[in-house]
């Protein structure tokens, strides 16, 4: 496969944000950095995720059952989502391996240095709570699962206008997006499938993008994750040289 180049803006960026918003960012980056390679090394962290088994109609298996003959090191999770043929909702067990391959193997996560350009202030327009929008997601084979989307996010850099959408994780706004770093060769290239944001909601209609906070999603840990995939709308067309880049196993970059 043919890794696309990285397109490289030649302007310099223009702060997005101020200097207060742009300097609390950077005095809590390295807490979070350090909160992150806590987490996925966790004993429910994304590395220690070995299997995702979805239950057959009727089937009652329980979380408890799924534990029988495993090692004490594995712990077992409920969680449902709803079926892409029928629309009626289906239960799923996860197994976690508090000593996985995967732990083992985990070196660091690849990230680029703090870029206060890339601290963005922009306004958020809610709309009706009804509204959802089609995410691909990555173990889907190409079918889309409806997201609600609370509002669309507006901001202006370099002189291109942006709308982005970003959908409610349990009362969070996620922001699913991609760029032409994503699965291109070199030191900047990053994640191939996209990367994910938190965004940081105001008291009023303003929100905070800190892509120095972007990460790699939970797939990129464990290919028993379905991670939805950025819509057209999410895509930069240049490069978001901010946030985590990729997995380190060993020696190899995922």
């Amino acid at each position: 496969m043919v890794m696309p180049d990285i397109v490289t803006d030649l302007s310099t960026p223009t702060a997005s944000a101020s200097a207060e918003t742009i300097e609390r960012a950077r005095d809590g980056w390295d807490a979070w950095r350090a909160s992150r390679l806590a987490s996925v090394t966790g004993p429910t962290g994304n590395l220690a995720l070995i299997e995702t088994r979805w239950l057959a109609t009727g089937d009652e298996t329980t979380a408890e059952q799924a534990l029988v003959g495993q090692p004490e090191t594995v712990t077992a999770t409920e969680l449902t989502r709803t079926s892409l043929e029928t629309g009626e909702p289906e239960r799923g067990i996860r197994l976690w391996d508090a000593q996985s391959p995967a732990i083992r193997d985990f070196e660091t996560i690849d990230v680029f240095p703090f870029d206060p350009s890339w601290v963005i202030e922009a306004t958020f327009t809610p709309v009706a709570d009804d509204r959802t929008i089609p995410f691909e997601h990555i173990r889907d084979n190409g079918l889309t699962r409806d997201l609600v989307v609370p509002g669309d996010i507006a901001f202006e850099r370099d002189g291109v206008a942006y709308t982005l959408s970003a959908f409610d994780d349990d009362g969070t706004l996620l922001l699913v997006f991609g760029d032409p770093t994503n699965g291109a060769d070199g030191e900047d290239g990053t994640y191939a499938s996209g990367r994910f944001l938190f965004v940081q909601r105001g008291d009023d209609d303003r929100v905070v993008l800190d892509f120095n906070r972007a990460f790699v999603p939970p797939c990129g840990f464990s290919d028993q994750y379905n991670c939805p995939l950025p819509p057209r709308n999410n895509r930069f067309p240049v490069a978001v040289t901010a946030g985590e880049k990729r997995v380190v196993f060993g020696s190899t970059r995922h």
